[in-house]
């Protein structure tokens, strides 16, 4: 279910993307070989939490890269890193599964997330996130993405993956 929310503050910001359907997909092998990648960069987007369960974090790897947790964990500083729950999902981003998104962090009120980008994303004029939903893609500039992201009240923080 694509979150009417998501589109609205898109509209309220003003900001400009492509908009492409296709069919579910929940790994980046399945986005090559649909060709989806082909239209730009899609980043891999993870939920994580700390083994102590205290930090919850958006992290938004290149999709290029390993997500090594290891090096994730060190560049953030935190104890061992786990992928969250689907009821954090649900929680924090109201998404399951296959479907995470920054968009999503319109519904994270209390800003209980901690936002990451790997810093190489920076280099990438445009990127591609589900609305939510991964039977669609948003094509749209890197740098509204960020602008997206801080008008939710959150801060970005850039790491090496």
């Amino acid at each position: 279910m694509m979150n009417k929310e998501i589109f609205e503050r898109l509209e309220q910001l003003e900001i400009k993307y492509e908009k492409i359907e296709h069919p579910v997909m929940f790994t980046m092998e399945e986005i090559a070989e649909y060709g989806l990648n082909s239209h730009s960069h899609i980043p891999k987007n993870l939920v994580l939490r700390d083994v102590k369960g205290t930090r919850n974090m958006l992290v938004l790897v290149h999709g290029d890269k390993r997500a090594d947790l290891r090096l994730i964990r060190d560049e953030i500083d935190s104890t061992k890193l786990s992928f969250a729950s689907d009821e954090r999902l649900d929680r924090y981003l109201k998404v399951e599964k296959g479907s995470v998104s920054p968009f999503g962090i319109i519904y994270d009120t209390e800003k209980e997330l901690e936002i990451y980008f790997d810093s190489d994303l920076k280099k990438e004029e445009i990127v591609g996130c589900h609305p939510n939903d991964n039977r669609a893609t948003l094509f749209l500039k890197f740098d509204d993405l960020v602008k997206y992201v801080k008008s939710c009240g959150h801060t970005i923080t850039y790491i090496k993956v």
